[in-house]
């Protein structure tokens, strides 16, 4: 007799489509909620923001901490990441120009979406969970170190340095740009001013010039 074949369960596959889908949901209700409270968010904002019960939200999330995770998922990969990392590869004519557009995307980030910047901060360093403000940093950080690695090689230059260039620039710009976001002591274009000018003054004095025809 020949081997039977198990086919799919698709009621099961219907089930988890289903129940993904729900998550996906509860999470884009959640994002919302934390544009209206900000830090302060809790569970019963989530729910009636989604107009569902506090049991509901439980279903698809085993407590607060994992429906954290996915908001500040979320966060990352619909708001703040394709800004900071669609600037970078824009193919910008010089660098100075490539530093002010990443740079003002961040600050203007702050202006657009107060909450939810406030929200990522205030979920930093939470122990063996997600911290967007970290992970961000990694990720906007390996990008330009990966951008000027580029620019030394191109110059036949040892391209060691890029890593500590690049994340001291972005620590740089996070922490003034942290500070500002609770004192706005400038209006923002003088903050990008500001940062675009220190930020270039070391590295423009430190990268080789740019050959002509070079991508920025």
């Amino acid at each position: 007799m020949g081997k039977q074949v198990r086919t799919p369960d698709g009621r099961r596959e219907r089930w988890t489509e289903h129940r993904r889908a729900r998550r996906e949901d509860l999470v884009a209700a959640a994002v919302q909620a934390v544009r209206r409270v900000g830090p302060e968010l809790a569970v019963d904002d989530v729910a009636r923001s989604a107009g569902v019960s506090k049991t509901v939200i439980y279903r698809y999330f085993s407590d607060k901490d994992e429906l954290v995770d996915a908001v500040l998922d979320r966060i990352a990969r619909t708001v703040l990441l394709p800004r900071l990392l669609g600037e970078l590869s824009a193919g910008h004519p010089d660098d100075r120009t490539a530093l002010r557009a990443v740079i003002e995307a961040f600050v203007s980030l702050i202006e657009d979406e107060p909450q939810l910047y406030r929200f990522g901060y205030a979920q930093a360093g939470r122990a063996g969970r997600a911290d967007l403000v970290a992970d961000a940093e990694r990720v906007v950080a390996t990008a330009l170190e990966e951008h000027l690695r580029a620019r030394l090689a191109a110059a036949g230059e040892p391209p060691e340095p890029a890593t500590s260039w690049a994340y001291g620039v972005v620590g740089m710009v996070q922490l003034a740009a942290h500070r500002w976001a609770g004192t706005r002591h400038v209006p923002s274009a003088e903050l990008v001013d500001h940062l675009t000018a220190l930020a270039h003054g070391g590295l423009g004095a430190l990268l080789p010039a740019r050959r002509t025809g070079t991508p920025a």
